[in-house]
């Protein structure tokens, strides 16, 4: 009982000042803004999407949108990890916010620890602001807190977005890490992110602004129990990272992020956007101070009106897919009237999360006989060119690969009305 009692003392600092900030609404004259324009102006009311299916196709989008930003980068993500594209992605964000870009990076806690040094050194820029949403308390171990605070940092934050001057963004389901965008010759997921623009990139700011200025979001100075870093430390850090940066540019990796065609299709505004009505629909960020059984702040109940709706297809793309019980009799019931049901998800042996898998394996059986298309993604090359519409790098192929994309994410998604943009996603899964 005393062990429960001490390690019960996690606790979160409250004596800080919140501030609230929002996107910048006056960007029309960026160079993303007046890039669309005359397309906008064509499309009334309507979203332009293009999709993002490799790697390093989509490392490459953030990387050009964010040397071309001007006045904002929103950024938001579930992990970030400390690795080759993690330290290029941090490189690319101080370089905005040297040019005196404003750079908000909103990040779940789950992937720093014992980070707290490097993630205030960035939060130390000027034009850079860090916040840590749903943080564990850095008072005890975090292990720990995984029983004291059950319910409470069990419950993560997996939004993904990148934004550039509140007129353009990228949505999936890629973490920034390097077997998120092909950069590790051992390790690949294979995902899908969408560049959009139009209304849809304003209302994943908004999104973005609930969450950021959500009681969950700590800012990253005030997490630490150890004194901040001098600036002699942290110019000390800026130049460790601009050194490996430096030594990394004849690499394998950079070299293709270099040969990219999509890279100068960015630069002179000629990718190709379906265009289309859409919403964004996610989960409220105060989904976690409440009970599971308040559905009023989940996503689930926005999707409805949606799956209601299906009349000829519904297609799912998820890494970690358990229907239960009411959702494989929901999917069952679109196949006995004619919904055409296609599903892939990760076999045991792409599957990261073996749990997940436990969970999944018993609908196997009703959902296939109740006339759902179940296939599943398998630990070999002809699996990974399925989902990756057959792109090969130099690497080859032998490497272990998963799906981790999210056409409908746990937590963010846009949802298209529009036939021929749904066409081109069903294509490329």
């Amino acid at each position: 009982m005393a062990i429960l009692l001490f390690f019960g003392c996690a606790t979160l600092p409250t004596d800080f000042e919140r501030s609230e900030s929002y996107a910048l609404a006056d960007t029309e004259d960026t160079a993303f803004g007046r890039a669309r324009a005359a397309e906008r102006a064509a499309h009334p009311g309507k979203s332009g999407f293009h999709l993002l299916p490799n790697g390093l196709d989509a490392f490459v989008a953030r990387a050009v949108m964010s040397q071309r930003a001007e006045r904002s980068i929103d950024v938001q993500y579930y992990l970030y990890h400390n690795d080759l594209v993690g330290k290029l992605f941090t490189n690319l964000l101080l370089k905005a916010a040297d040019r005196g870009v404003r750079v908000r990076l909103l990040v779940d806690d789950m992937d720093f620890a014992g980070r707290d040094i490097e993630v205030v050194a960035m939060d130390s820029h000027p034009n850079m602001e860090v916040r840590i949403f749903n943080p564990f308390s850095r008072s005890v171990s975090r292990a720990s807190q995984f029983v004291t605070r059950l319910g409470s940092v069990t419950r993560r934050m997996h939004n993904k977005s990148f934004t550039v001057d509140n007129q353009v963004t990228i949505l999936g389901g890629r973490n920034i890490g390097d077997e998120y965008f092909d950069a590790n010759p051992d390790l690949a997921f294979a995902d899908l992110d969408v560049m959009a623009v139009g209304p849809v990139a304003r209302e994943v700011s908004a999104v973005f602004d609930q969450y950021w200025n959500s009681e969950l979001s700590y800012p990253a100075s005030v997490l630490p129990e150890e004194a901040p870093p001098t600036p002699a430390e942290v110019a000390d850090l800026r130049e460790r990272l601009n050194q490996y940066v430096a030594d990394h540019q004849d690499s394998e990796y950079l070299r293709e992020l270099r040969n990219s065609n999509l890279a100068d299709k960015i630069r002179n505004d000629q990718v190709d956007f379906r265009w289309g009505k859409a919403e964004v629909v996610f989960d409220q960020p105060e989904k976690l101070l409440h009970d599971f059984s308040k559905t009023e702040y989940h996503l689930t109940p926005m999707l409805k009106p949606y799956l209601d709706g299906i009349k000829k297809e519904l297609i799912i793309f998820s890494p970690y897919f358990v229907p239960g019980k009411p959702g494989t009799a929901f999917l069952t019931g679109l196949a006995r009237r004619g919904v055409r049901v296609r599903i892939l998800t990760n076999s045991l042996a792409s599957n990261d999360v073996g749990i997940v898998h436990a969970g999944y394996k018993k609908y196997r059986r009703p959902l296939l006989r109740g006339g759902v298309e179940l296939y599943e993604l398998m630990k070999t090359s002809s699996g990974l060119r399925f989902a990756w519409n057959s792109r090969k790098t130099r690497r080859g192929w032998n490497c272990y690969t998963g799906t981790v994309g999210k056409t409908a994410n746990r937590w963010f998604t846009p949802m298209s009305r529009t036939p021929a943009s749904g066409a081109g996603l069903a294509s490329t899964l």
